[in-house]
């Protein structure tokens, strides 16, 4: 097994940071730099979505953790290897929410080929972190 993660913290509420969660994975682009998503289905765990990252092909992934306002996960099989991309939303205790944004990546090979290609997947974390936290601010709805 391979894990990296990325947090932010912002001063809009976790009900806020959910609402522009649920807008990107339900095809709201939060900004320019967005990755694109396609549900095939309601936003719930069990739904496929399409996904496509920036300059890339699009990949297909499965959402395999929904609690609203708490925590989203999709995965995304490729290459004999699986990639979970987990956001989870943790309400500060002055008010804002800080948000953490991993990518696990398990199966066959995980150890071997994870410290390479696991920076590359993640290296845009901060950019979309930057994007979901403006846009949480913004007040961004699905």
């Amino acid at each position: 097994m391979w894990t990296t993660q990325h947090q932010g913290t912002t001063a809009a509420e976790p009900g806020a940071v959910w609402n522009a969660l649920a807008a990107l994975h339900s095809g709201t682009s939060l900004g320019p730099d967005s990755d694109l998503f396609e549900l095939h289905g309601p936003f719930a765990a069990g739904t496929r979505l399409t996904v496509t990252p920036q300059g890339q092909d699009p990949m297909e992934s499965v959402i395999t953790e929904l609690e609203p306002g708490q925590v989203y996960a999709d995965q995304t099989v490729f290459g004999g290897l699986t990639l979970t991309f987990r956001h989870r939303l943790d309400a500060g205790a002055a008010g804002g929410t800080t948000v953490t944004h991993e990518l696990e990546i398990t199966g066959e090979r995980a150890d071997e080929l994870g410290p390479e290609l696991g920076p590359q997947i993640s290296g845009d974390f901060p950019v979309a972190m930057g994007e979901l936290l403006a846009a949480a601010e913004r007040g961004v709805r699905a």
